[in-house]
């Protein structure tokens, strides 16, 4: 395989895997084109690679920059943006982390916290329903906490912490 196979392979992996994750493939894939690219990509050039249109392409570029993964640079002399990610792998799973908290996590926590004192006869279903809501917060507060030690950790204290669960 040479390296442009190669790079295509690995581009449609990541989008593959993107969607397993909850991102569309164009994202994904987008993200994997900037990681593998040596030069900073425009619009254009991002569209002629994944071969997708103009919309499709700013709409995922506008997402990346805003969960903070890609950026923008301008060029001295030319209009056009152009756009790069970091090349470190843990520093991006500690921004994915963080924004996946945000728009996943933060608004079932809110959610339970707004139905946590719901009033009523204290009745069986009650009972049932308060339990329920429980057992989901705590699950809940489980899974922010760990996005939160993610998100601010580096990478050495998180390889330790998995090294300790193994053993």
């Amino acid at each position: 395989m040479n390296h442009k196979e190669a790079k295509l392979k690995f581009i449609q992996a990541w989008g593959t895997m993107g969607t397993n994750w909850g991102i569309n493939r164009a994202m994904a894939q987008i993200h994997a084109l900037l990681l593998t690219a040596i030069v900073p990509l425009s619009t254009e050039d991002i569209m002629d690679e994944l071969n997708i249109s103009r919309g499709n392409a700013n709409m995922n570029i506008r997402t990346l920059l805003d969960w903070g993964i890609i950026s923008k640079e301008h060029k001295p002399g030319d209009r056009k943006e152009y756009f790069s990610t970091k090349k470190d792998i843990w520093q991006l799973i500690r921004v994915i982390a963080r924004e996946r908290k945000k728009r996943e996590i933060d608004p079932v926590v809110k959610l339970l916290d707004e139905l946590e004192d719901f009033t009523g006869n204290n009745s069986k279903e009650e009972k049932e329903l308060r339990k329920t809501l429980t057992d989901i917060k705590n699950y809940t507060s489980t899974a922010s906490d760990l996005f939160d030690k993610v998100s601010r950790s580096d990478y050495g204290w998180f390889v330790k912490t998995i090294v300790k669960l193994i053993k």
